[in-house]
């Protein structure tokens, strides 16, 4: 990543930022303490202001980008007290099989072996969804299992069967077998 710094005489000093993406982050930073900051979709394109903050707003935003307030850590190392499993979040497409099915009529967690505990849809969430909620597109399931396991269930909701694509004939979605998930009793 580079950044590139400019003097604006009279203002302040300029910051961009080149992002993944080939766009630009832009940040004024003006000599009174107030921070503009821009999107420049490519190097040559014109700036579009996304905020423009106060000096005391900009330096809380500052701490809590610095991690002075929340650090984050990579998933890999990542140590919880539900042994191997994991909480994950996957949104339902539109063209998901899933879509117009409940979780246990899609028989979910023997198809993956992980466990949904929530779908949201919007500002709603339902705990524990049964035969009354419905999967919707755009839908957010919650579900708890092993990297494997949730694996398996994005391939589910992304119809990819073992065999690679949608429909490429009988299969599950990858899930594992009992003996895999630690689960000897099938449910």
């Amino acid at each position: 990543m580079t950044v590139y710094e400019t003097d604006i005489p009279g203002v302040g000093r300029k910051f961009e930022i080149e992002l993944d993406d080939g766009s630009r982050a832009v940040v004024l930073h003006h000599h009174d303490g107030r921070r503009e900051v821009f999107r420049r979709p490519d190097p040559e394109a014109d700036s579009e202001q996304v905020f423009d903050l106060p000096a005391e707003q900009a330096r809380q935003l500052g701490s809590i980008l610095t991690g002075a307030h929340f650090e984050s850590v990579d998933a890999a190392d990542l140590s919880v007290p539900l042994g191997e499993a994991i909480i994950e979040w996957v949104d339902v497409p539109t063209d998901s099989p899933l879509v117009g099915e409940t979780v246990p009529g899609a028989n979910v967690r023997g198809e993956t072996g992980a466990t949904v505990v929530a779908l949201q849809r919007g500002t709603d969430t339902f705990t524990n969804p049964g035969e009354a909620v419905t999967v919707q597109s755009d839908d957010v399931l919650v579900a708890l299992g092993t990297r494997a396991e949730q694996r398996s269930l994005a391939r589910l909701v992304e119809g990819v069967t073992e065999f690679g694509d949608p429909g490429d004939g009988p299969g599950t979605a990858g899930g594992p077998t009992d003996d895999e998930s630690g689960d000897s009793d099938g449910e």
